[in-house]
This record gives C-alpha cells, structure tokens and sequence, in this order.
C-alpha cells in the first residue's frame, strides 16, 4: 500500500465469516484505528439517543410497520419532548456515512460494515475487502461465538444475509456480495479466519 497516509481498509463481511475479529487483528497488526461499535457511539451522540437504541438497527432497514408506527405514534396534540423520536433509516444512514468519512480522514483505519467501501470509494487510499464464507462453517462460528443451537444460528444466518442485503441496496444502489465491487474477496471457509489475515496483510505488502 503506498505510504501516504492516512489510508483506510473497509470490511463488508457475512455473519459468521470472521469479519470482526480478522479486522481488529488487521488494525493491531497495522498499528491503525478500528472502526466498527465506535460509529454507532458517535451517532448516538450525535442523534442525542442512547447507544443501545441504535444497536438494534445496525445496517438495517426498518420495516414498513416500524416506519409507520415510528411517524404516527403521537397524535398532533401530544406533547414529546426534542429528539425524543429515534432516526429515519436515511438519517442514520447519513449521520454514519459522514462519521465513517471523517474517521478515514483523521486516521489510517480498519472499518468494518456500514456500506464503507461505497461511502469511501472515492478515497485515494482505500483497499476494500469482502469475507463470505459457506453455510456450514459460519453456522459453527456463530454456535462458538453465541452459545446457540445449529438451527438458531442457521436462522441468524438467514436473516442477517437479508438484512445486509437490503440495507446495502436501499442506498448504495448494488448488491452487497457482488466480488467485483471490492478489490480482495476471500472465502474465509476454505482457509480459515487467521490465514486470511496473513493473505490480507500479504496482499497489502504488494500494493
């Protein structure tokens, strides 16, 4: 990678492939900021809601009854406190692309998720990875990770490839597992999560 700093590494992942861990041991390996709970944080703070009321809404997209009840709740004479109302999906959306632009132009970075590698695709520095894995070996790590049956996780699995999915196309415009949008796409599942740190770091070696 060319030595002008500050560059920045994005990380869009599937469940269960690795992408948080092999991003933080990418940002210690590379003495660099790691990205990816801080955003919410700083848009919690910025939106003036609590942390734990954004969580639920990583990288996806509300559904038509949660949109409707979120703008019909109160009635035009119920008085609500200022920023009592939590966020459009398009608010949120902003608010984190503008967080994840500035951090990749105060730091040299590892950021993981959150349409990254389309928010900072104009960055002169930028590496884009893609870590998917099979259904089989994702479901394992996320038994180990959460404590949970094969079904749940193969549920989760399910889910949260939806989830991503429709939150990347709702505003970038593109499929979210389309390799050709990064520049490394690795499946994690045939060399294993920590092989593919050394690929990675290897690869950024030679660039």
């Amino acid at each position: 990678m060319k030595n002008t700093l500050p560059f920045v590494i994005t990380i869009s992942r599937q469940l269960g492939a690795g992408g948080a861990y092999i991003g933080q041991q990418l940002a210690k390996n590379l003495n660099v900021f790691y990205a990816d709970r801080e955003i919410i944080s700083q848009a919690a703070q910025q939106l003036s809601v609590l942390k734990k009321d954004l969580e639920s809404r990583d990288e996806k997209i509300l559904s038509f009854w949660q949109s409707f009840i979120r703008s019909y709740a109160m009635t035009p004479d119920t008085y609500v406190p200022p920023q009592i109302m939590p966020p459009s999906d398009r608010q949120l959306f902003k608010i984190e692309s503008g967080i994840i632009a500035r951090i990749a132009k105060e730091h040299s970075a590892v950021i993981i998720g959150r349409c990254g590698a389309y928010i900072l695709r104009e960055h002169p520095n930028h590496i884009s990875i893609f870590l998917h894995g099979d259904i089989p070996f994702r479901k394992g790590r996320i038994q180990n990770l959460y404590n949970v049956s094969e079904e749940v996780a193969g549920e989760m699995i399910v889910q949260n490839d939806k989830e991503r999915a429709l939150y990347h196309h709702t505003f970038t415009g593109t499929e979210w597992t389309d390799a050709r949008r990064y520049n490394v796409s690795i499946d994690t599942s045939k060399i294993g999560v920590d092989k593919s740190i050394e690929v990675i770091l290897k690869y950024l070696e030679s660039i």
